[in-house]
């Protein structure tokens, strides 16, 4: 059998797979869990609303006095960390100077150098260190709180003087000890805190960049 018939087959064969499975129940099936999961999600986040308040109120100052806020995590909450960045640097909803947000996971050349010079506990260490000044903020998604790499830049942070925050899971974990103020998403699903972290995301850099704005001088 040639190729042309061999991905012929392939597709008939799952056509006809596919054909007996009830996709659209399923989809609905699953959104109906996924609409209870985030609704409890969406609750539990309520608990949180005090430290969401010290952390806006953080974040304004820091950036208000002309400090930098770095921003660090691992694969989703890597991604998270450059949406976050970019929200800040660029613009959320108003046209208004930039903000002086920087994501640590961007760099390749200098991920990958430190990973193989010093290991990859290190990656995000190395750059508080390089870039980090008192005043600074270091702000730290991680679903886990366990990973080696945010915990030793916690501690670098700390020596550095800066202020510390962490957006994780369930506040029992190493880096809501370690950080100054922590944030929790009371759930065992890591998807589902990726997304309750994205919530949180916009509701930063909304107030945020709502009061930054304000207090600009007209153009």
């Amino acid at each position: 059998m040639d190729r042309k018939s061999r991905i012929s087959s392939m597709v008939t064969t799952a056509s006809m797979t596919d054909s007996t499975v009830d996709w659209e129940q399923k989809i609905k099936q699953s959104l109906t869990i996924h609409h209870q999961v985030l609704e409890n999600a969406f609750h539990s986040l309520y608990s949180e609303v005090s430290s969401l308040a010290q952390i806006v109120q953080k974040l304004i100052f820091t950036l208000q006095s002309g400090h930098r806020v770095l921003v660090i995590g691992n694969g989703g909450s890597a991604a998270e960390a450059q949406h976050f960045a970019s929200e800040l640097v660029g613009r959320f909803k108003l046209e208004r100077k930039p903000y002086a947000v920087i994501a640590l996971t961007t760099d390749t050349s200098i991920l990958t150098a430190i990973a193989n010079d010093y290991g990859y506990q290190d990656v995000f260490m190395r750059q508080v260190y390089a870039l980090g000044q008192p005043g600074d903020m270091l702000l730290v998604f991680s679903t886990s709180g366990e990973s080696p790499n945010v915990l030793s830049a916690i501690h670098a942070a700390e020596h550095c003087q800066m202020q510390t925050v962490a957006i994780t899971g369930t506040h029992t974990n190493q880096l809501a000890h370690l950080a100054q103020l922590t944030v929790g998403v009371a759930q065992e699903d890591v998807a589902t805190i990726q997304e309750i972290h994205m919530v949180v995301t916009h509701l930063l850099c909304n107030l945020t960049e709502a009061c930054l704005a304000s207090q600009e001088t007209p153009r």
